[in-house]
């Protein structure tokens, strides 16, 4: 008979390990036996699965704390918000304010406006002459981030979103994002100014971002909402435009 397992050196063990896929690792292997639960526990393994599939890099190996939540974090990292672009109409948006004519949608780079920075995005919505705003809700048990990660880890959630006016027209955009308890109560909040483009902009897109981090435990869900509206009040689709939202988790 062969070597037992016990009997090989730890660092063969973990690189055999590490060949594991990670929820079998935390299910099965660590219950096998002290020594698997350790190195399953470890710091040198999940080090190791990260190394594997790329998933390091100079920021994290400096903060990293908890690297096999850092491997789960990284592995499901992703846009949040559903149709953040408009490819499905208002479709998974709630809460949706009509103001004037109403949200559109609309192909890029649309009248007056500019191609937006990333090929990938094709469409954008668009906001009329009285406020339209639109908002999501994210159930992040839903999305596969349990509890205990979300009150002792409290990894970092990103809002992004995408902004720009037609450069014949003026208009108003905000943005809210509120992390929100099991009972929908606000534990934290970023709500930004109002932001006033002028009449004859250049019709850029702008990027505005938060980060949440250190929010305390109890975080369930996410509410992302924004809007705007025309300063010209013309009968038509003259307001923000806005488009690629999202909402990642991250380690």
């Amino acid at each position: 008979p062969g070597p037992r397992m016990e009997s090989l050196p730890e660092a063969v063990l973990i690189r055999i390990l590490a060949s594991i896929p990670a929820v079998d690792l935390v299910l099965a292997c660590r219950l096998v036996c002290c020594q698997w639960k350790s190195l399953v526990d470890g710091t040198a393994l999940w080090i190791l699965k990260c190394q594997q599939e790329g998933l390091t890099g100079a920021e994290s190996q400096e903060n990293t704390e908890n690297w096999q939540n850092f491997y789960f974090l990284s592995k499901k990292k992703k846009n949040l918000i559903r149709n953040p672009c408009g490819e499905d109409d208002l479709q998974h948006w709630g809460e949706v304010e009509n103001g004037g004519d109403g949200w559109k949608i609309e192909e890029l780079p649309g009248d007056f406006g500019k191609e937006f920075p990333s090929e990938e995005v094709h469409k954008y919505f668009v906001t009329s002459y009285e406020w339209c705003r639109k908002a999501q809700v994210i159930d992040l048990r839903a999305e596969g981030y349990w509890e205990e990660l979300m009150d002792t880890t409290q990894p970092k959630i990103v809002a992004r979103d995408w902004y720009a006016g037609r450069s014949d027209a003026g208009c108003l955009y905000e943005l809210c994002v509120k992390l929100l308890s099991e009972n929908e109560d606000v534990v934290a909040e970023y709500k930004s100014e109002t932001v006033a483009i002028p009449q004859d902009n250049d019709a850029s897109w702008t990027e505005i971002s938060h980060t949440f981090s250190n929010y305390g435990p109890g975080v369930r869900f996410v509410r992302f909402e924004h809007g705007g509206q025309d300063t010209l009040f013309w009968k038509g689709w003259y307001g923000v435009r806005v488009t690629s939202s999202s909402v990642t988790v991250e380690p």
